[in-house]
């Protein structure tokens, strides 16, 4: 398998769409969610895309070779709510392994038979690491502000069972995405330092934060610099935003963290902001145009896209970077 950190250097890579946007088009059922294994589950499990890759492997493959097929270098595992945490919600905690491993593992299945057909470019597997539903530093009762959902070590134990399974399944790096909370990413990136001791590996990692509204801050207050320089002492592969906001509207942070890192740059911004109906109605033409300026100003090594992103805006995309070179990666940590 080629070094990643080697190609990034020779071309801007491709990072896989929204897989959420792309199940929606499946219209699965209750039933569907459930399968065969979980007829008989306690609770409702509609809507929890992470269960399908035990219940519908087959669409969670297809996606992923729709991605790969549209141009994708990278694609992420369908994990993003892999956690005990996330999972309490559905009273899966004991299925987090088996989950993270089979997506880890289907993603990996279709990453190589692309490599294998086009040696010249070979594919890789993000294991997709989401943010969890609570956040541990800030309170999520007004009346308690001193109050939290949730320890540093209660997220670290379990982002450290969501990595081993992940890379038991063969992921190639992680992707620890859509941070609206530093002190969650802190537990994640220790969890996977951790595993790496443990295992006496090394594995690139991607650290992709959320600008949250116009104020250019995280959920938990902080601008695209002090994110940074937050997690600046872990080794990483590179560091970039993704969600929440547009691709014309995430430049100005780009722009920051392009100048202040000798790490490679990353972006993956929805399609739009919401429509009234929470729907992102910008074309791929149209993003594939805003994204023009990310490589004219030689500002990202990695480009995708996050909600309401489909293979169409992914073609779009890497059509477009074909033609541009990457962002100089320095050695300025």
């Amino acid at each position: 398998m080629s070094n990643i950190q080697d190609i990034l250097k020779e071309r801007i890579l491709v990072l896989d769409g929204a897989m959420g946007t792309m199940l929606q088009r499946y219209k699965f059922t209750e039933e569907d969610f459930r399968g065969e294994r979980f007829k008989d589950w306690k609770s409702p499990l509609q809507g929890n895309n992470d269960l399908l890759s035990l219940t519908q492997p087959k669409a969670i493959a297809e996606v992923h070779r729709k991605y790969f097929e549209a141009g994708a270098d990278i694609v992420e595992t369908n994990t993003f709510s892999g956690t005990t945490i996330a999972m309490a919600d559905y009273g899966m905690e004991e299925l987090v392994y088996d989950l993270n491993f089979e997506s880890a593992r289907i993603a990996k299945e279709v990453a190589n038979e692309f490599t294998k057909r086009e040696p010249h470019k070979p594919r890789f597997v993000a294991g997709s690491i989401g943010p969890t539903n609570k956040t541990a530093s800030m309170s999520p009762d007004v009346n308690d502000p001193g109050y939290r959902a949730v320890s540093f070590d209660e997220l670290r134990l379990a982002y450290k069972q969501q990595v081993e399974a992940l890379l038991d399944g063969g992921s190639d790096l992680l992707l620890v995405e859509t941070i609206f909370d530093t002190l969650n990413a802190k537990a994640a990136l220790f969890a996977i330092e951790e595993v790496k001791e443990e295992r006496g590996v090394e594995l690139p990692i991607m650290v992709s934060g959320t600008i949250t509204d116009a104020s250019g801050r995280t959920l938990s207050g902080q601008t695209a610099e002090a994110f940074l320089i937050s997690i600046s002492h872990i080794p990483i592969l590179s560091v970039g935003f993704n969600c929440a906001l547009g691709a014309n509207q995430l430049v100005p942070h780009l722009e920051v963290i392009s100048a202040k890192t000798g790490h490679a740059v990353s972006a993956h911004p929805n399609a739009g902001l919401p429509n009234a109906f929470g729907e992102y109605d910008e074309t791929p033409q149209q993003m594939a145009e805003q994204i023009k300026e990310y490589v004219e100003k030689g500002l990202v090594n990695i480009v995708g896209g996050c909600c309401g992103t489909t293979p169409e805006h992914i073609k779009a995309i890497a059509d477009l970077v074909k033609q541009f070179t990457p962002r100089g990666i320095k050695d300025k940590n």
